[in-house]
């Protein structure tokens, strides 16, 4: 049954011309059919120039809507419209407005992990693999405001001593990750490097060797002598681990470490939505162009 479905997709695909994308905590089988596979800044950039007619998004609902933003002439879909992100959802754009009239000198940069409407109110979007670099964009005399993840924020305060504010939302997936679970693989692997994502909580992150988004892992993962490594972000990220560096050994830092949401794209609602091309992406005119200048601002830094 899944071989059908796999041929019925590259056949629809064609047929489209459409291109499908995916995170790497996407589903094994789902990155493996995909055309385009990231982290959430290298989606942005390919969705930025995507040349498909139709834009397949495999990912969660934030994502499907930035391809939008940035493609607002092309037909974006998403296979499982109920993908959302439990981050995104702690903070709405009225909330942003309300903190942002009580700051009214600072700037807001807005971690991608946010709907349409709170890019829309944000100066400049970042993702984890670019967040440093987008805060030390903006002149120092400004205070920053950092919206939705704590965690990230902390992180990227820390790394570029710059006085930012975050609102308190998280990744349930991520702030998970204990300490103590970490202590624990360390024991266990004593020659295994620890690298873990920043959205994971400050004392994991102190605890591991590097931060480093998903795409910054890969690349850590190829540049070091090591022969085994311990992995501190959703468990999909293994599937491409394993494919480019099937000489290494990876262990993930805690047992179950799954997001719900990425995990609800499967072959077979692939395969309806590219039959149907219902769950349409859409985006108010007003709000994309708002979102897109955010978005914009961030790709244009290197």
């Amino acid at each position: 049954m899944s071989d059908n479905l796999v041929e019925f997709i590259k056949e629809r695909k064609q047929k489209l011309n459409a291109v499908i994308m995916a995170h790497y905590y996407q589903r094994p089988e789902i990155q493996d059919l995909a055309d385009l596979v990231g982290d959430s800044l290298q989606l942005a950039r390919d969705a930025a120039q995507a040349q498909a007619d139709v834009i397949v998004f495999c990912g969660v609902s934030f994502m499907a809507e930035s391809a939008k933003i940035l493609n607002p002439e092309k037909l974006v879909v998403m296979p499982e419209p109920e993908a959302g992100c439990p981050m995104a959802d702690m903070i709405t754009a009225d909330k942003l407005r309300k903190w942002k009239a009580s700051h009214p000198e600072a700037k807001v940069v807005c971690y991608v992990n946010s709907s349409a409407e709170v890019k829309a109110e944000s100066d400049i979007c970042c993702t984890s693999s670019n967040a440093i670099q987008v805060v030390n964009s903006i002149p120092r005399e400004y205070p920053i405001l950092f919206v939705p993840d704590k965690n990230l924020g902390n992180f990227v305060a820390l790394k570029t001593g710059r006085k930012i504010e975050c609102w308190p939302g998280y990744c349930p997936t991520h702030q998970d990750v204990t300490a103590q679970e970490i202590q624990e693989m360390r024991a266990r692997h004593p020659q295994a490097p620890v690298v873990v994502h920043p959205e994971c909580r400050p004392e994991v992150i102190k605890l591991a060797d590097e931060a480093l988004s998903t795409g910054g892992i890969l690349k850590y993962v190829e540049k070091s002598p090591a022969r085994e490594f311990i992995i501190g972000t959703e468990a999909g990220l293994l599937h491409q681990l394993e494919k480019r560096f099937p000489d290494k050994v990876f262990h993930i830092a805690r047992e179950e470490f799954l997001c719900p949401n990425m995990k609800l794209t499967t072959l077979e609602n692939l395969a309806y939505v590219m039959d149907t091309l219902e769950h349409k992406v859409e985006v108010p005119e007003d709000i994309g162009i708002k979102a897109y200048h955010s978005l914009e601002r961030m790709l244009n830094i290197s």
